[in-house]
């Protein structure tokens, strides 16, 4: 039986490289959607419906596929994070942080394009931070840059000396994908992962 091709609809090279822990062939684009959360709406469903139109968005061009998107939205005192973009932001949203417990949404869509079902979930990931000092803020920075993450500290790397405690059910939900969750939904397509 011949599998239906993957697609990450990500430009992040996190998602990537999450995925290719799998070892399964796929093929990476770039989705076409608004990524500007609602009014009102809450960080689960932004990164939701975000997730699954990261997904729909390539069905014409992948009508045959398999379309993974995905999604994450941070959330501290009910105000959702977004990347910080420069070392500015990131110094503002780590001094927020500091002692805090943020809520990591990521949400995951599995778009079957030839059938037009979506599955989609969303993992939270809590992320308790230490009560570190602007000094450790300027030198974390000066080192990781970690300006393309919502939440402005990559747990993957040395952000995680920022941490005091996390929890969540995968690991991998935490720097964008859910892969755990990805394996579910692949098997619930016929998709055959070993």
């Amino acid at each position: 039986m011949v599998q239906p091709s993957l697609v990450l609809g990500s430009t992040s090279r996190y998602r990537r490289e999450l995925l290719e822990r799998l070892g399964l062939p796929f093929e990476v684009a770039a989705p076409d959607c608004d990524e500007t959360p609602l009014a009102g709406e809450s960080a689960a469903a932004t990164a939701s419906r975000l997730a699954c139109l990261k997904a729909q968005s390539l069905a014409q061009r992948f009508p045959g596929a398999l379309i993974i998107g995905s999604d994450q939205v941070a959330l501290l005192h009910g105000e959702q994070l977004g990347k910080p973009g420069n070392y500015e932001r990131a110094v503002v949203q780590l001094r927020a942080m500091r002692g805090q417990t943020i809520v990591f949404h990521t949400a995951l869509a599995l778009h079957n394009a030839a059938s037009g079902h979506t599955q989609q979930c969303v993992v939270p990931w809590q992320v308790t931070m230490r009560d570190y000092s602007d000094a450790e803020i300027d030198r974390y920075l000066q080192r990781e840059q970690p300006y393309d993450c919502a939440g402005s500290a990559k747990t993957e790397g040395l952000g995680v000396a920022m941490i005091a405690s996390m929890q969540g059910s995968d690991p991998a939900a935490i720097i964008g994908l859910p892969l755990i969750e990805l394996c579910h939904m692949l098997r619930r397509e016929g998709y055959a992962l070993l």
